[in-house]
């Protein structure tokens, strides 16, 4: 694949940068009421709930995590209580980058602006974006674009306050289903995954894909940070 020099870089943040933990959380609240053998089915109905409650009209996320800890606990008819997806919550600034991230964005951001558009609050995100150790030019939220991703809406708030097309950006993402698919449709100029294990890969939708964050100079034909 010829190499792509962007304008812009976008970034999902949780789960890509971030190491994203509602998932280990939930794990350790629900482990007197889960068998652990069941646990992993639980968890990724957990993850399933999150995905469906940022389909609609947008709210705050406070209310996305409340409301898909008790969409799952009703499937497995297991007690809900509300102050654990509150803790999962309140937990979400505390959580600091994947290993790789630091030193692979630094080499990046020297030549190419770095935005994040995050399916987080304002509250949230920026304590998190402090944690990267690395610059960023932007920082967007559902919050600012009153849409969570994988809405196109989300996308186009960050196009239009970047004064850009999509076709002269590129995203990465270590997920298909809340971003990469969505950029696809867009026609961003380039897409970037980063296999974190959340999910297989699929090239349909991908044009570059890399195993962590160090991987991405190379993709925009800088220097590879050293393994």
């Amino acid at each position: 694949m010829s190499q792509f020099r962007p304008k812009y870089i976008t970034f999902d943040c949780y789960g890509t940068l971030t190491n994203f933990r509602p998932g280990p959380m939930a794990g350790e609240f629900f482990a007197d009421r889960v068998p652990a053998e069941k646990m992993p089915a639980f968890l990724k109905d957990f993850s399933a709930y999150r995905l469906d409650e940022v389909l609609g009209a947008w709210k705050p996320y406070s209310e996305v995590l409340h409301n898909a800890v008790e969409r799952t606990c009703r499937l497995w008819n297991v007690e809900f209580r509300p102050d654990e997806a509150r803790r999962i919550y309140e937990a979400v600034p505390t959580w600091g980058p994947h290993p790789d991230v630091p030193e692979g964005l630094s080499r990046v951001a020297k030549e190419i602006p770095l935005v994040i558009l995050s399916n987080a609050m304002n509250e949230q995100i920026h304590k998190n974006v402090a944690l990267l150790g690395a610059p960023f030019a932007h920082v967007f939220t559902a919050q600012d674009a009153q849409a969570y991703k994988p809405r196109l809406q989300a996308f186009e708030h960050v196009f239009d306050q970047l004064g850009c097309r999509p076709e002269e950006c590129m995203h990465v993402s270590s997920s298909f289903r809340y971003d990469h698919m969505s950029a696809f449709d867009l026609h961003y100029g380039a897409r970037v995954f980063v296999a974190r294990g959340h999910e297989p890969s699929n090239p349909y939708y991908c044009t570059h894909e890399i195993k962590d964050i160090g991987g991405l100079a190379g993709v925009v034909g800088l220097t590879p940070t050293p393994a």
